[in-house]
């Protein structure tokens, strides 16, 4: 194009797109016909809008592999990524598919296919959320609110359909192998969901990452892929999704979103219904996730006999009372974890240490501290201490170690061993532990002590602690909170 004569500003390859409808627009005399074949060439994913001089009250836009819709009001008309973009304005949405294009004006609008320039009939999908539920309610950030947020998230999850919660269930129990695939934060929650159906079910169900699927996981059309995903949008998990069904394998979803991509690309999707998640940083959203794959562990068990109805009544029991738990945290400890994470703000290395479920715990907690603090946080089962990391252990390296309760007697000993091995060489130890009244005050540097639960939710009392640590750290330095530098809400591209 440089040989035409057209000048480029910069180094994005989206400078490509308007040259190209330039060249076609001097060519057709047609602003539509220009996008249609600029369309036609491009190659990957992309999400476009755009304002032409020659039809200043109409909008074009276009979609292939990342997130579009449509936002239908009376009188006006909206394109965003997002519900949100639109939702203080109209709560009625148009999705687009991969392959489509729009022109809208603000009394009308027109959805096509990029091949055919045939028009297709959408569907208007009626949005739940309340555009209060998007806004700050007073909170300074919108992390903080999503983290408050998170009882009311709690019992979203437990009256979400049961019916569908049981097909899920039977999807997993009639499975030869099943996989829970996640990227990031949801591949934590993969990797929580393991330890969770490893002990409740006595199945392997291994928690595989996204962007490794393909390279990885065996899957025919007796497997199961069960994905995860906040914004429904992850291109990694889009994709790992596409190659399990080449190969015909059954799929599932937890999203929080929807009508998105991978909301209809599965065969059955739990939609989590957690309201919007503003905040870069995903917090109530995979916390929702780790609530319904317990409960869905829980259904599997009893389903297989593994746990007596008596069991499984005291677990759900203790996830109805577990809101009231994090909302007591929340309102009467935050101060003292504002006053540990300000006094520790300036320490450049952590380890976070858990054992057992505790280590997806401390892996999901020390992203929060890395993405939003930008702190160098490296989370590992605490096995792994005497297998090279003790070296690491000095004045400029401090620990954080997720400690069960004590009726969870062999983790919580192999956990308290840990800890040990860290202060026998002087090493920095703040334990997160349910010891009120313990005799093991002397083991740790500093320790946040929380009130005894059920180890069945256990792992989530602690996991609020690590999102609140992240969060104050962050506070302490002046970090962006919502929009941490070099992240984006929905990683679309690979």
């Amino acid at each position: 194009m440089i040989g035409e004569g057209h000048v480029f500003r910069s180094e994005t390859d989206t400078e490509v797109i308007p040259h190209l409808l330039e060249k076609y627009y001097k060519k057709h005399k047609s602003v539509e016909k220009a996008l249609v074949k600029t369309l036609s060439i491009l190659e990957g994913t992309f999400a476009i809008a755009m304002i032409s001089t020659h039809h200043p009250d109409q909008i074009f836009c276009a979609r292939r592999e990342s997130p579009l819709m449509l936002g239908i009001g009376d009188e006006l008309k909206f394109v965003g990524s997002d519900f949100n973009a639109f939702i203080d304005y109209t709560k009625n949405a148009i999705i687009m598919e991969d392959d489509e294009y729009a022109i809208l004006s603000r009394d009308s609008y027109v959805v096509k296919n990029f091949s055919t320039q045939e028009e297709i009939v959408k569907p208007i999908t009626k949005i739940e959320w309340d555009s209060e539920t998007a806004k700050k309610s007073g909170y300074p950030h919108y992390m903080l609110k999503e983290i408050y947020e998170q009882p009311q998230t709690i019992n979203t999850a437990l009256e979400l359909d049961s019916n569908l919660m049981n097909e899920v269930v039977d999807m997993i129990d009639v499975s030869d192998k099943a996989y829970f695939v996640g990227v990031g934060s949801t591949f934590y929650v993969a990797k929580f969901s393991e330890y969770l159906f490893s002990s409740l079910t006595d199945s392997f169900i291994p928690a595989v990452s996204s962007d490794e699927f393909a390279l990885l996981a065996k899957v025919d059309s007796k497997s199961l892929v069960l994905t995860l995903s906040q914004s429904g949008e992850t291109f990694d998990t889009i994709s790992a999704l596409k190659f399990a069904k080449s190969k015909g394998a059954m799929t599932a979803a937890v999203v929080n979103v929807m009508g998105s991509s991978i909301s209809r690309l599965v065969d059955k999707v739990i939609l989590q219904g957690s309201g919007p998640e503003i905040c870069v940083i995903s917090t109530k959203a995979a916390f929702a996730q780790m609530i319904i794959l317990t409960i869905l562990a829980l259904k599997l068990s009893l389903k297989r006999k593994k746990i007596k109805r008596r069991e499984y009544d005291s677990s759900i029991t203790a996830l109805r009372e577990l809101p009231e738990v994090i909302q007591n945290i929340l309102n009467e400890r935050s101060g003292f974890i504002h006053r540990i994470a300000n006094n520790y703000s300036k320490v450049k290395n952590w380890l976070y240490l858990g054992r057992g479920i505790y280590y997806p715990v401390a892996l999901e907690s020390a992203l929060k501290m890395k993405e939003v603090a930008y702190v160098h946080a490296e989370g590992m089962p605490g096995g792994f201490l005497k297998h090279g990391t003790l070296a690491m252990i000095d004045q400029d390296v401090n620990s954080i170690v997720f400690i069960p309760p004590r009726s969870d007697k062999k983790l919580y000993e192999s956990t308290i061993h840990s800890v040990e091995e860290i202060r026998a060489r002087s090493g920095f130890v703040l334990g997160v532990h349910f010891d009120e009244g313990s005799k093991n005050r002397d083991l740790f540097s500093e320790e946040i002590i929380l009130p005894n639960v059920k180890p069945i939710v256990a792992p989530f009392v602690q996991l609020v602690i690590g999102q609140l640590l992240a969060y104050f750290t962050a506070i302490s330095l002046k970090r962006n909170v919502d929009k941490p530098r070099s992240l984006a809400k929905s990683v679309t591209v690979g």
